[in-house]
């Protein structure tokens, strides 16, 4: 035995120890566990990781007990470490590793310390849970447990009506997304007879025909799940609130856990997406879509966090456009490299925001670069990786995907992912340039108390930084052909196989070259807009009014909503389900079985009014209605 259920069983000891005893035993007691226990799991999961790659890459199993058994369904507690979950696992328990202990310096002056590491060790639990689970209804649970956290953890501050809302929002949207992983499970067991991962991904070839309309339903109820967790459209809408959380919530939701899982998901059932073609091009075009709409609304926010938020959205967007051209391992190999580079912005955000005293508007920074030396330098570290300039992480997962997508034969889709990176590049660096340069626009009483935040801060910034330089490295361009290609080797068979040109050497060195330029153009830009005064912006605001107020507004898509979905509903659910239904038919039944009961209960309470000559009188009629029955009726 492997012991694989240690991985998930020592965050889920830390959260239990830190809910019940955390708040008797103090900060101390609370900050020794909940660290612990996710780098408890994170050594575990690097031992079975390395078993498992020399075993020549073949899962490791382990079957805990028998869940469910009724009929032809069975469910059993499984868990598998494979390629796809080995390399999940390093990325939740080793990132979250540096966000707990991030957040020790961050949180520990926040009240409810002990909750905040219960429910951060329950979210990594549910991740783990999710991704070691072999079949459909394990996923399943882990899938509505990150939910779980998300909304406890968003709504850590649920005193404040943005959080308690935010927290809300995302509760919700995520049900939607739920009903079609719920639709699409059932759609396999009738199909397939089973829900194990294995024997789908095995007999689908068998029992869906390619492009039928069985795998093309069965596909988009996954894809749907996947837009919920994953953040895209329609269903994006939940992801930019849910910065309302504390920082170190926003990087594990936005780096290392929830919003991963619908890709990861996408990639775990390869073998399903690969038969249905009208779904993997729907997948590419909503990630591309998603990706280029994000980063037109990122480029005027004044929000740090929200910039890094819908950063997320469209990084999300890309990953998709990946899964949709075939290119599953390269979309789970910018997985990885996010999650190195934006963990670190958002920690680095955090940084700022700490030494600002929760301030998170950039127009109020500026000139912070030599007070917060360690944070501008691992946050440009970060930016520099997310924008896609070489040789840092990001530009050899997103080189890669652009890549994919023009061999696959979708110009236009790699058209709106070059865009991508050029306005990527632009709202990092427009972000780096209004908080660390230029004049200092910080609140005077406040400027005097800036400071570099803690060393149990900053450390987990180092590593972050490390891994943002040279995490890329894995999965080098095939173009550099003297060097192995890590994730294509590391995948090799793993995925369902998509026939797709690989195109000229020469393509590959022109496209790359476009791609580069695009990353370091709009940094020269940037710095000439926002690294002085602001006036040739403010300029272009005036002069470009309503591209601007579309931007600003995020297009406007959380009030068509509420206009065109939540109000109606509101407005449903107070008339007809309200008034008509719950008043006017269901009380009304409720208040007439009541007046029944009182009528004919009045009628009967003249019988009983203490007169003792009447009860005689009824006595006596009673007798002798009784004798005439008996003496005078015949038989």
């Amino acid at each position: 035995m492997h012991q694989i259920w240690l991985i998930p069983a020592f965050p889920l000891i830390g959260c239990i120890l830190n809910g019940l005893f955390g708040k008797f035993f103090g900060k101390r007691f609370v900050s020794f566990v909940g660290p612990l226990a996710v780098g408890f799991a994170f050594l575990h999961s690097l031992v079975l990781f390395f078993t498992m790659l020399n075993t020549k890459g073949h899962a490791l199993h382990e079957t805990l007990y028998t869940w469910m058994e009724t009929g032809s369904l069975h469910l059993s507690m499984g868990f598998q470490v494979d390629q796809l979950s080995g390399l999940f696992l390093l990325i939740i328990t080793g990132v979250g590793f540096l966000i707990h202990v991030y957040s020790i310096g961050y949180m520990h002056e926040e009240e409810g310390y002990y909750r905040y590491f219960s429910y951060l060790n329950l979210f990594v639990f549910f991740m783990l849970l999710l991704v070691l689970g072999d079949n459909f209804m394990v996923l399943f649970v882990g899938w509505e447990g990150v939910g779980l956290c998300s909304y406890l953890l968003i709504g850590y501050y649920f005193e404040k009506k943005s959080a308690a809302d935010a927290c809300k929002k995302a509760f919700i949207v995520n049900r939607i997304g739920d009903f079609g992983f719920l639709s699409a499970a059932m759609l396999i067991f009738i199909t397939f007879g089973t829900l194990s991962f294995d024997r789908v991904n095995e007999a689908a070839p068998d029992l869906l025909v390619p492009g039928g309309i069985l795998a093309t339903l069965i596909t988009l109820f996954l894809f749907l799940g996947a837009t919920g967790k994953s953040a895209q459209i329609p269903l994006y809408v939940w992801l930019p609130d849910a910065m309302e959380g504390p920082t170190p919530v926003s990087a594990l939701i936005h780096a290392a856990t929830m919003v991963t899982s619908g890709l990861y998901m996408l990639a775990r059932l390869s073998h399903l997406f690969v038969l249905a073609p009208a779904t993997m091009n729907l997948i590419a075009i909503i990630g591309a879509l998603t990706a280029l709409m994000a980063a037109t609304i990122a480029i005027t926010q004044t929000d740090i966090k929200r910039v890094l938020a819908y950063s997320t959205v469209s990084q999300l967007g890309y990953m998709f456009l990946a899964m949709g051209v075939g290119a599953f391992g390269v979309g789970i190999f910018h997985v990885m490299t996010h999650a190195f580079f934006k963990a670190l912005l958002f920690l680095c955000s955090g940084a700022v925001i700490h030494s600002l005293h929760h301030e998170q508007d950039m127009q109020k920074m500026g000139g912070l670069k030599n007070k917060l030396p360690v944070t501008y330098l691992t946050m440009l570290i970060g930016t520099i990786a997310i924008a896609g300039i070489p040789p840092f992480a990001g530009f050899f997962s997103k080189d890669e995907i652009l890549w994919k997508t023009w061999s696959a034969s979708h110009p236009i889709l790699w058209l709106m992912g070059f865009l991508t990176a050029i306005l990527t590049s632009f709202y990092m660096f427009r972000l780096i340039f209004l908080t660390f340069h230029g004049e200092s626009r910080v609140d005077p009483h406040t400027a005097k108390h800036i400071h570099e935040s803690p060393v149990s801060m900053l450390a987990p910034l180092a590593v972050l930084a490390v891994l943002s330089i040279f995490g890329g490295f894995f999965g080098v361009p095939h173009v550099l052909h003297f060097l192995p290609n890590g994730i294509e080797l590391y995948f090799e068979g793993f995925y369902a196989e998509v026939p797709v040109g690989h195109g000229s050497v020469i393509a590959e060195i022109v496209l790359m070259v476009m791609s580069v330029a695009a990353a370091l153009i709009p940094v020269w830009i940037a710095w000439k807009l926002y690294a002085g005064n602001l006036d040739q912006v403010n300029k272009w605001k005036a002069q470009f009014k309503i591209p601007y107020a579309l931007s600003w507004n995020k297009y406007y898509i959380d009030e068509i909503y509420d206009a065109a979905i939540i109000q109606p509903m509101k407005k449903c659910s107070t008339i007809v389900l309200w008034k008509w239904i719950d008043v006017g038919i269901i009380d009304r039944i409720v208040h007439l079985s009541g007046d029944l009961a009182r009528v004919s209960g009045g009628m009967l309470r003249g019988l009983q009014n203490g007169i003792l000559q009447q009860y005689a009188l009824i006595f006596a009629m009673g007798t002798v209605g009784i004798l005439w029955y008996l003496f005078f009726l015949p038989y």
